[in-house]
């Protein structure tokens, strides 16, 4: 599929390529992807940039939607090649994923910001050079103590309890993507962190 117009933002959303992955606290970021593909009737499958991608116009924006297939680790990798090609300058470059700092079901949106301890956005950091890109984080709970190994944490799948608001925390991310682009991040930061 060609672009009609050059996309003005990237929304790279993050997780695992792989169905055991799916369902995850990892792959929130692959499910908020659908979810808003879906609503706006975008089938997010071109393999390119080391992604499963779709050219799309949302909210009157054309985008690039993104969900690297590198493995969060790398995620950096998908999106650099991406962001040099159509030239989208870091403060367009919207990411979305877990974060085990907010309680399950909660969303947090930064226009810039560390890693906090996220392999996928160490990756992005590293490879673009910056911290300013905004961020949309889907929140999955902590392990249940200090002990409890991370990578387990994140690569396991959500109790039956957390299933009904994290769901919800996945269509609000989709209504927040699509805020961030008609209105800008300060006004979804007041809509939905």
């Amino acid at each position: 599929m060609l672009f009609q117009k050059t996309p003005q933002w990237l929304l790279v959303f993050l997780g695992n390529p792989g169905g055991r992955y799916d369902g995850t606290r990892h792959n929130v970021g692959f499910a908020a992807a659908d979810c808003l593909a879906g609503a706006e009737g975008i089938s997010v499958k071109r393999l390119k940039f080391h992604a499963l991608t779709a050219a799309g116009v949302i909210a009157g924006v054309p985008v690039l939607l993104m969900k690297p297939q590198t493995y969060m680790n790398l995620s950096g990798e998908a999106v650099k090649p991406a962001a040099d090609f159509y030239k989208i300058p870091p403060e367009n470059i919207l990411v979305v994923g877990d974060d085990i700092s907010l309680a399950p079901g909660k969303l947090r949106i930064r226009r810039h910001g560390s890693a906090g301890g996220h392999n996928g956005l160490k990756s992005i950091i590293s490879h673009l050079g910056t911290e300013a890109f905004p961020r949309l984080k889907i929140g999955v709970g902590g392990p249940p103590h200090p002990d409890y190994d991370v990578a387990d944490w994140v690569l396991g799948k959500f109790r039956s309890e957390e299933k009904v608001r994290v769901e919800q925390a996945i269509r609000q991310a989709a209504a927040a993507v699509k805020t961030i682009l008609c209105e800008g991040v300060d006004a979804a930061m007041n809509a939905f962190n």
